[in-house]
């Protein structure tokens, strides 16, 4: 999006940054009714908003749609935003921001999730934003969780009920060579596709053993015991489990 890029009819490259001292002037005056500061102040942030769709776009949504919901939490922001608090307008206004714009992808959703878990997560995100608008800063699971009167599992549940899905092929780090995937950080190394297919064949081998040696493999290998303890519980010499477990061990390898 860098270059001559227009949104919603806006050239992004165009856009206007405000320092924090102007974005700070801006506010105060908007506190006092200006309604043309206000105006300066919408239009100079612009480019945050811009900066933090940026993560959403590939979600297959419309840019200009996310640019406006992105404007609705922007204009929130600078409506619930206390001048009398040591915070920088960013550092509230972007929480503000992605939380409008994920309320939109929630509520456009393709998954499903019932109406008693949305209902909780509506009120979980009122909470969110009322605590934000009063601390200036994004509230803990636990402040959140006693604002409701909630256990704080259900807020967490409802919380998570409303992530929105990732995909698996999602880039989500390139040094100019390989693209390293969400699929490659999750992908349990060891519950291959190879590792099930030895596991079968490892149980159909052991079923080829006699009853004793298959005894015998279990109270070594998944009980953990000696052979002399071996021998008390099945009955025989300790020269004759070392041999019954060698032979059964050598069946397992030719069967495999």
């Amino acid at each position: 999006m860098q270059g001559k890029v227009e949104i919603c009819g806006v050239n992004t490259s165009k856009l206007k940054v405000l320092k924090n001292e102007e974005t700070m002037e801006l506010l105060r005056r908007t506190k006092q009714g200006d309604t043309d500061a206000r105006e300066q102040l919408i239009n100079g942030n612009l480019r945050l908003v811009l900066s933090v769709i940026q993560k959403f776009l590939n979600r297959g949504e419309n840019v200009d749609d996310l640019f406006q919901v992105g404007c609705v939490g922007l204009i929130k922001a600078i409506d619930n935003f206390d001048i009398n608090q040591p915070v920088r307008f960013s550092t509230y206004g972007v929480p503000m921001i992605v939380g409008e714009i994920r309320r939109y992808l929630r509520d456009n959703s393709a998954i499903r999730v019932s109406r008693s878990m949305r209902d909780t997560a509506y009120r979980v995100l009122q909470a969110k934003e009322k605590l934000m608008a009063r601390d200036q800063r994004e509230p803990s699971v636990e402040e959140i969780a006693k604002e409701l009167d909630l256990p704080r599992e259900e807020v967490v549940f409802a919380m998570d009920a409303i992530v929105d899905p990732v995909s698996l092929y999602e880039p989500i780090y390139s040094d100019g060579g390989d693209t390293v995937c969400v699929m490659d950080q999750v992908k349990d190394s060891r519950n291959t596709d190879e590792a099930w297919i030895e596991q079968i064949a490892l149980k159909e081998a052991v079923k080829q053993l006699g009853e004793r040696e298959r005894r015998i493999l279990s109270l070594r290998f998944y009980e953990g015991k000696t052979q002399m303890e071996v021998s008390g519980e099945v009955g025989i010499s300790q020269a004759q489990v070392s041999r019954l477990e060698k032979n059964a061990i050598n069946t397992i390898k030719k069967n495999l």
